[in-house]
């Protein structure tokens, strides 16, 4: 316990005087976890933690005694290609850390007393030059307050050297802060506007502490004032974190897209005594996107006016050789039945986006089944789950549905009046089981022959060959029952 008590090491931890130093690192680094932490002989002590419940771990599994063995942060991309850590607890348990990026406490013997790190469950290619700038900084700062608790502890310092000690771990901070890309601010707890950093009055080009209060909502462009004083209200009064896009007056009149982000720093009662937020330039991406959707929505504009004018070929043979008209009906419900699963997940605008989800595979259904409605009745009924799909899975999804009701509509429930269909949605870990159960139709018997139709290969086809599942039939006296089974990763990407 040396160098804690040297240190007085746990007095700063109980009274989180490093914890901001830790919310600070998580956020420039984007990453869940980050730590300051001392090392003992036998143990591994964590002084400030932010996303970390322990106060420590045993020294011989901790990634900090590596860090300490050099003078700049250590960093493992990837804890599974990594023999020092791959079977490691901190690794195969929670809080199953993949990327560790840490850099040592230095004090000013040249000795090496831990580290402030970040950890993340997911693997990373690296650091930023200003992240790995950032934690160099961040860990002097941590070892700064260090030696400024020793000192007071071991010359008593009385108040006004405290204070100073404060202003000058308050300089480092506002250093560390001008040095970012992103304007940086932060406000009292009743939300008063009390600093900017210097990138904020670069891109404004506001005199400075003219933004100062509630200066800075004029700023932003007209229509985004209210929206984003909602938002900000919100965060004020639930203490969740802020976020929004909006329009920012740039110091040559014109205004440019950013991203606000702000967390709160709470004492040891969990009370909120600052709000810390930075403001990052999006225009560029903003205008890219806008771009790439204006034209994702023209691509499927045309994909869509290509199924209609099939279907209107289909139609015009039909109309010139009258014997191929029954076939050609079949051919253009089911072209319409490709284009309404298309146009049900293609990029949408706010105007024409439907209104179910586009993910949902019920709202695809419930499009697919739309025409066989009777009146205000609904003929087929969708129970059970729910599942995300996507462009991959819709077609074969909207080709198996339409000919299971198409086949009801010509021979089964459907073909009459007071005829039921309801569809069963049963997902699994793996598979999902989807139960098409038909009532109030005729009569019906298992073929003699298995021989298999058009509408019935074509089931086959959507559901075993596209979508890698089953189909089973069983022909009941009340009505026909399939039951498709389907691995559940083949409904979406995700």
């Amino acid at each position: 316990m040396r160098v804690l008590s040297t240190y007085d090491a746990l007095h700063l931890r109980d009274t989180g005087a490093l914890d901001d130093l830790t919310r600070f690192a998580a956020h420039l680094c984007d990453a869940p976890i980050a730590l300051v932490t001392l090392l003992e002989e036998e143990f591994q002590h964590f002084i400030a933690r932010t996303g970390m419940e322990q106060d420590g771990t045993p020294r011989d599994i901790s990634f900090c005694t590596h860090a300490v063995m050099g003078r700049e942060p250590m960093i493992v991309p990837d804890t599974h290609e990594d023999f020092r850590f791959v079977d490691n607890p901190l690794v195969t348990s929670a809080p199953y850390v993949r990327f560790y990026a840490g850099a040592p406490l230095l004090a000013a013997d040249g000795r090496a007393l831990g580290t402030l790190c970040i950890l993340d469950p997911r693997p990373r290619a690296g650091l930023t030059p200003l992240q790995h700038e950032g934690l160099v900084v961040l860990a002097a700062a941590a070892m700064a307050r260090l030696d400024d608790r020793r000192a007071a502890r071991e010359l008593g310092l009385d108040a006004a050297r405290s204070r100073r000690a404060l202003e000058e771990s308050d300089l480092r901070f506002r250093t560390l802060a001008d040095t970012m890309p992103q304007m940086v601010w932060s406000t009292r707890p009743d939300g008063f506007h009390d600093y900017y950093n210097a990138r904020w009055y670069d891109f404004t080009g506001a005199p400075a502490g003219s933004t100062d209060g509630e200066g800075w909502s004029d700023m932003f462009h007209r229509d985004d004032q209210d929206r984003a004083w909602s938002v900000w209200r919100h965060s004020l009064e639930t203490g969740d974190p802020y976020q929004i896009e909006y329009r920012l007056r740039h110091f040559d009149g014109t205004y440019r897209w950013v991203l606000g982000r702000a967390l709160p720093i709470r004492d040891d009662q969990g009370r909120i005594i600052r709000w810390f937020g930075t403001c990052t330039d999006i225009h560029e991406q903003k205008l890219a996107l806008e771009e790439r959707e204006v034209i994702s929505q023209e691509l499927s504009h045309r994909i869509k006016n290509i199924f209609a004018v099939i279907a209107g070929l289909v139609q015009f043979a039909a109309r010139a050789r009258p014997e191929f008209r029954p076939a050609a009906d079949d051919l253009r419900q089911r072209i319409m039945a490709l284009g309404r699963a298309h146009d049900f997940v293609r990029p949408h605008s706010i105007a024409s986006r439907p209104s179910g989800q586009q993910d949902s595979l019920t709202g695809l259904l419930e499009q697919i089944f739309e025409p066989y409605r009777l009146g205000d009745r609904q003929r087929v009924t969708i129970i059970g789950d729910d599942l995300l799909i996507d462009d991959r899975s819709a077609t074969p999804l909207a080709l198996l549905f339409h000919e299971l009701a198409t086949n009801a509509t010509k021979y089964g429930a459907l073909a009459r009046e007071d005829g039921l269909v309801r569809l069963t949605v049963e997902a699994g870990d793996q598979h999902v089981a989807l139960c098409w159960c038909e009532e109030g139709g005729p009569t019906v018997a298992e073929p003699e022959t298995h021989r298999m139709g058009f509408g019935s290969q074509l089931v086959e086809l959507s559901a075993v060959r596209q979508l890698g599942g089953s189909v089973t039939r069983d022909w009941q006296p009340r009505g026909l029952h399939v039951k498709v089974t389907i691995p559940r990763a083949a409904f979406s990407r995700r």
